[in-house]
């Protein structure tokens, strides 16, 4: 019998007895008794045959108790559960109904199809900014009756400060380490796309959209005969300049690489979606000084609520940043750089939530030097209240058994944030119980020493970390089908 075979039937009378026992006790005491190791939370742990570190801790979300531990007071990467209190910090900030609004503006009237004066590609940080919004900016522009731009054409990018990526440390073309700044685009990716031919690899770098996808020049590519590394970047002159190895290259294929430039990859992009619709342009001028004129056309993203429940369903480390930084400038507080931000967020959540001791070095997550336990993250989550922003955001999942088959529990409900780095697995959430009852819980696992390992080359996919993660995966919903099963019967 394994230990996992023991914990599908768990013995009600001994849980019950250990719950009414915490319960009984003074206020006084409960401190120094809440965060003891749990038995059979320490079996689960234990039996998953995961190396390195774990935090675990679950909560009754009304109360607050602690209802099982495991080193829950032991700090380890948060990863993408880093988004959940960025979601918290940007909905207060900013507001949920409020939305982006990236604008076209004219310093001069138009006559006769021409605009006599400069435009104005106008950013606003707006993290979900596509080649095809820019699309209809053109096409309102053209609806304005304009054919042509007589004067210049600048875009400005001074509502955020530019983050030249998220994380130094990982590799050049992984995209979702992207660039931050204030107008962004595509999720500041190029899609590159490359065929095989005659005479040779026929190469595009495209603007990818559903309806536009014009080809971006300003970008280069070049192969080389080599076979590692598959991808080198440099900056030539504020220039993206990428070379790929012809070994990785086979007959054709397409990947998106990260646009270390964004303002300038906007200004390429909207004069060639404008040349399109029939509208002369000059070539762009990317400025970070504040502008005016009037405004002649607009782009309107979706709420800070749709964007944040976006950004937890598809973890979009973008998104995060953007709202992040977005929420700090508009608290009036220094968003220089992503960790002066994170370091406003960090203290906001400790004033508004009671947060005591993380860490956070980002808003996504990316940054593996982010810390917080699992015990301040459940605390995070039932002080944010079961009925507050947070919960509804969260994403569903179904609970799985030990060979990763789904395996629901009738009348749960689980919504959750994931997160993964390499060599770290992270997973918080609210569970309904059958029986009504509500629970929060947080589990962190990491092997710190395996990911100070991982050489460079590797980091996009290092050796044995799928395994890993897998391990940790169904170590958590082997937690949370032992607590449903516990306390929800």
């Amino acid at each position: 019998m394994t230990a996992f075979d023991f914990l599908k039937k768990p013995s009600r009378r001994i849980f019950l007895t250990l719950v009414l026992a915490t319960l009984a006790l003074p206020a006084s005491q409960l401190a120094a008794q809440e965060l003891k190791i749990s038995k059979f939370v320490k079996l689960i742990a234990q039996a998953a045959g995961l190396s390195g570190s774990k935090s675990i801790v679950v909560m009754d979300a009304v109360t607050g108790q602690v209802l099982e531990s495991y080193n829950g007071d032991k700090s380890l990467p948060p990863a993408s559960v880093t988004k959940a209190a960025t979601a918290l910090y940007a909905l207060s900030a900013l507001g949920a109904t409020t939305t982006f609004k990236t604008r076209l503006l004219a310093t001069g009237p138009i006559e006769n199809g021409v605009l006599n004066g400069d435009l104005i590609l106008q950013g606003a940080g707006d993290p979900r900014l596509d080649t095809d919004a820019l699309g209809s900016l053109a096409e309102q522009l053209k609806l304005r009756g304009v054919n042509a731009v007589r004067g210049k054409f600048y875009v400005y990018a001074g509502t955020l400060p530019y983050q030249r990526q998220i994380d130094p440390d990982q590799l050049d073309h992984v995209g979702y380490n992207p660039t931050i700044h204030g107008i962004n685009l595509n999720f500041n990716r190029v899609y590159f796309q490359w065929r095989r031919g005659a005479k040779g690899y026929a190469l595009s770098m495209l603007a990818q959209a559903k309806k536009y996808a014009p080809e971006v020049f300003g970008i280069k590519i070049a192969v080389k005969k080599r076979n590692l590394p598959v991808f080198t970047y440099k900056s030539v002159q504020g220039a993206d300049r990428w070379t790929v190895a012809q070994s990785a290259l086979g007959k054709g294929g397409s990947r998106w690489l990260p646009v270390r430039y964004p303002a300038d990859y906007a200004g390429e992009v909207f004069r060639a979606v404008a040349a399109l619709n029939g509208i002369r342009m000059p070539k762009h001028k990317v400025t970070e000084k504040s502008v005016s004129g009037h405004n002649i056309a607009v782009w309107e993203s979706g709420s800070i609520l749709a964007l944040s429940k976006a950004m937890i369903k598809y973890s979009t480390n973008m998104t995060a940043e953007t709202l992040g930084m977005n929420a700090t400038v508009k608290r009036g507080k220094s968003a220089n750089s992503l960790r002066g931000s994170a370091r406003a967020m960090t203290k906001w959540l400790e004033a508004q939530y009671g947060v005591q001791g993380a860490k956070f070095v980002d808003h996504s997550g990316l940054g593996g030097d982010s810390r917080i336990s699992a015990y301040e993250m459940a605390r995070l989550l039932a002080n944010a209240k079961w009925d507050g922003p947070l919960r509804p955001i969260m994403k569903g999942i179904t609970l799985r058994n030990a060979k990763w088959k789904k395996a629901p529990i009738g009348g749960a409900k689980v919504v959750v944030k994931t997160g993964t780095l390499n060599f770290a697995s992270a997973l918080a959430g609210y569970v309904t119980c059958p029986n009504g009852r509500k629970l929060v819980f947080a589990i962190f696992t990491a092997d710190m020493k395996k990911r100070a390992k991982i050489a460079k080359k590797d980091r996009e996919r290092p050796p044995g970390a799928r395994a890993w993660a897998r391990k940790s995966r169904v170590m958590q919903h082997q937690l949370i089908r032992h607590w449903v099963q516990t306390y929800g019967g």
